[in-house]
């Protein structure tokens, strides 16, 4: 029997700082992403893209804020999705978009986990561990807001009412290289598991990335993965609008998706930050397809055996 895949997109750019983002759906398909999917025996289904209607401003106590009100709409409009795409497939995708994205996609993976009567587990693979709440955001890019809201932080109460959190004990950070002061202090009061770059050049990926799967599986959880594009370094990525020197690899990034599909654990997955219009022919959204694909099943490094003799 195929295992199943739902696609939605979430053209999403009000929670980012540059404009582009809204194409990133757009390119992951014309990237192939189902196709390629398909190829490795998936059966695919593309729902198109979640969209929401013209929003009347919504104005906040912080000043810095903006797109409140479009935020709010997408946080309605893709909890329900990402709920029904998880109960009615094995693993869907949700493409975005920028990170605000996720504070709608998670919730919606969060309910489906507690009908299960299971824990969420979130693997958040990112240069921006994104704590901020409304209060503390100086910039006021509500990308950087999803972590702190689904966790249940103090502060995000304009967003709507959170009916399941993820527990922040159940959280994972890694390729985090970039952490402003109200999010360093927040993560040591929450205890957060977070390698950033130096403990992966320390220990490599799999030291941590194993240990979180192990976690996962001890507590029968439902794992969703969150993966921005600029957890990989700009060198190989450059179609994103927050980048910062220093991240994955090629090499490293096709060893996490890879090992993350061997666990058996991932559940859902969300794609987000890809900004065409900073890209170079297609180059990110394809290393994206391919890094997909690895998680999908796909081996960069398959070999045909040789023969002698």
């Amino acid at each position: 029997m195929h295992k199943s895949c739902l696609i939605l997109g979430a053209p999403i750019e009000t929670g980012a700082s540059q404009r582009g983002c809204i194409m990133g759906p757009a390119s992951l398909r014309t990237a192939g992403l189902s196709d390629t999917l398909a190829s490795l025996g998936w059966q695919v289904e593309d729902r198109g893209d979640v969209q929401i209607d013209a929003q009347t401003p919504v104005n906040d106590a912080n000043a810095a804020v903006h797109n409140l009100a479009e935020t709010i709409a997408w946080i309605n409009a893709l909890e329900p999705a990402a709920y029904e795409a998880t109960r009615n497939s094995d693993l869907p995708i949700f493409m975005g978009g920028d990170h605000s994205m996720s504070a709608g996609t998670v919730p919606g993976v969060a309910r489906v986990a507690a009908e299960e009567g299971r824990p969420l587990f979130v693997l958040w693979l990112d240069a921006h561990p994104d704590l901020h709440t409304l209060d503390t955001t100086e910039s006021g890019n509500l990308h950087g807001t999803p972590v702190a809201y689904f966790t249940g932080q103090a502060g995000c109460e304009a967003y709507p009412d959170l009916a399941h959190k993820v527990a922040p004990e159940n959280m994972c950070f890694i390729g985090i290289r970039s952490v402003d002061p109200a999010e360093e202090a927040r993560i040591k009061q929450l205890g957060m598991d977070v390698q950033d770059m130096r403990a992966i050049d320390e220990t490599g990926v799999l030291v941590p990335l194993r240990a979180f799967l192990d976690r996962v599986r001890a507590a029968n959880g439902r794992l969703h993965v969150s993966f921005d594009v600029d957890f990989l370094d700009p060198a190989i990525a450059p179609a994103v609008g927050t980048t910062v020197p220093g991240g994955a690899t090629f090499r490293e990034a096709h060893l996490i998706m890879e090992t993350l599909c061997d666990s058996g654990l991932v559940g859902s997955l969300d794609l987000v930050e890809l900004n065409p219009f900073l890209d170079e022919r297609g180059r990110t959204a394809k290393l994206l397809c391919d890094l997909t694909a690895s998680l999908f099943g796909r081996r960069v490094l398959d070999r045909m055996t040789r023969s002698f003799g």
